[in-house]
């Protein structure tokens, strides 16, 4: 498939995990990306692997500092971006008692304050026909213990699925979400958990998924492609749950 062509996309935390996995197939659908990640090392070996029409920035998305930058780094590649993944992030878990304020202020600012400003930077670059994709969870729509901090923040991005929407179609920019279930990622890995820890806690979801089993990042990639290219150009302020079923069955 060729439906790229001449086409860039920028996707944040994309050096590992859904991130990468898109950048990989919008490369192969013969398009260039932008990747971001925390770190050069990070986003070094993301370039190394993913071969060429592919660049890195070294971008924060809790960083207003790097945020504010972003715009100007992205145009030293291209003037244009067709495809916005916003889906740099992690999780961090704890219960309700013991959720102190920087965990609060960690994801929020990551997570809701990290998206709406790299929206607001990018906008300027993006005209009539181009998309943008944001990555919910399918934890704001069900209560789950010790998530009450992380289920909010993607709740306002999710909300940001609706509002961007609005605003963003007289410009001919088309808006929506995916909503990703347990997926194969290192999500896990800030929240203070051991190999060990993390390993019970996966295998103690399975059960409760329909097809008992992680989703893989590629079957996130194929969702936020398909809303990205032309095949969802009727598509607007959706969010499509991508998650195995497990919001909606019982």
């Amino acid at each position: 498939m060729q439906r790229f062509k001449g086409k860039y996309a920028l996707i944040t935390g994309g050096t590992s995990g859904m991130g990468f996995a898109t950048a990989q197939q919008f490369i192969n659908e013969n398009g260039k990306v932008i990747i971001t990640g925390r770190s050069t090392e990070t986003v070094n070996k993301a370039i190394e692997q993913l071969g060429k029409n592919v660049f890195g920035i070294v971008s924060n998305a809790s960083s207003m500092k790097d945020i504010m930058l972003l715009q100007k780094q992205v145009k030293q590649y291209t003037d244009n971006i067709d495809l916005l993944f916003v889906n740099a992030g992690y999780g961090k878990f704890a219960p309700v008692e013991f959720a102190d304020e920087s965990h609060f202020d960690e994801l929020f600012n990551t997570l809701v304050k990290g998206t709406f400003f790299t929206v607001q930077q990018i906008v300027p670059l993006m005209k009539k026909g181009s998309a943008i994709v944001l990555n919910t969870s399918i934890v704001t729509g069900m209560g789950m213990q010790n998530f009450s901090v992380y289920s909010s923040a993607k709740s306002a991005v999710q909300s940001f699925i609706k509002t961007f929407a609005s605003e963003l179609t007289a410009k001919g920019i088309r808006v929506n979400g995916i909503s990703p279930g347990h997926i194969k990622t290192n999500i896990f890995n800030n929240t203070g958990l051991n190999a060990e820890q993390i390993e019970g806690a996966i295998q103690s979801i399975i059960p409760a998924i329909p097809f008992k089993r992680l989703g893989e990042p590629s079957e996130i990639a194929n969702a936020v492609l398909f809303l990205a290219s032309q095949d969802a150009s009727y598509i607007h302020g959706t969010e499509l749950m991508v998650d195995a079923g497990i919001s909606v069955i019982r």
